[in-house]
């Protein structure tokens, strides 16, 4: 690891209505570090991911990636962001079902401005990266839950982020695809040198992670490194 780190939040706070969603939460996230945030439902797993990731801004305290200050980037300058450094896998995929499934891989790098045919042909080597080649011409409805989720991820590595973030990739799957999608996932994320940031209450996804940090009642416990 470098001796700095990529995603940092700094005493996060931010609550919805009445409730505490985080209550002074720290997180500090090393480049190509694979970390699994863990927790009961309601605990703000998935609510530190979005700020960490910049899709809610908390109230107090900071996130900055790779030393600049995330929570004073206006929102242009996190939606570009998001699209060029930043990856995301959904429970559900969240594919967009009008296009086929090599279109949707394609998809964040057409945003960004590549040609159809040099972005369909790089969508193309990720699908098959992640061992479903054959859905490419076919639309998410028409494909399994797991391998619409081996798309989700082709789309989420396809432009090469620095960090991915996952709230629950898994959750939606049998324990069969759930392993496969996870071993596809963390391998490609290796490969690329992507940082992960994954929420879940799944002891058997989090051991793919490099280390844990629990989330309770808005507030993080960060375990060691464990290599």
């Amino acid at each position: 690891m470098t001796d700095q780190p990529l995603l940092v939040a700094d005493s996060l706070r931010l609550n919805f209505g009445e409730t505490k969603a985080l209550d002074d939460a720290s997180l500090h996230i090393w480049p190509g570090e694979i970390v699994a945030l863990m927790g009961p439902s309601g605990s703000g797993k998935s609510t530190l991911l979005h700020c960490l990731a910049g899709i809610l801004q908390p109230e107090s305290g900071r996130v900055s990636y790779d030393g600049r200050d995330l929570t004073a980037m206006s929102d242009s300058e996190r939606s570009a962001l998001r699209r060029g450094e930043f990856g995301f896998v959904f429970q559900f995929g969240q594919l967009v079902p009008e296009l086929t499934c090599v279109e949707n891989v394609a998809l964040p790098l057409r945003l960004s401005g590549a040609g159809r045919r040099e972005a369909h042909r790089t969508a193309t080597d990720w699908l098959e990266r992640l061992e479903v080649g054959d859905v490419g011409a076919k639309r998410p409805g028409q494909v399994s839950g797991g391998q619409g989720q081996r798309v989700a991820v082709a789309r989420a590595l396809v432009s090469r982020p620095r960090v991915v973030f996952a709230d629950e990739p898994t959750g939606a799957l049998d324990s069969l695809n759930g392993e496969l999608v996870m071993k596809l996932f963390i391998a490609a994320a290796r490969d690329t040198g992507a940082a992960v940031v994954l929420v879940t209450h799944e002891a058997r996804v989090a051991a793919y992670s490099d280390r844990e940090a629990v989330v309770r009642d808005g507030r993080v416990r960060e375990q060691e490194y464990a290599r």
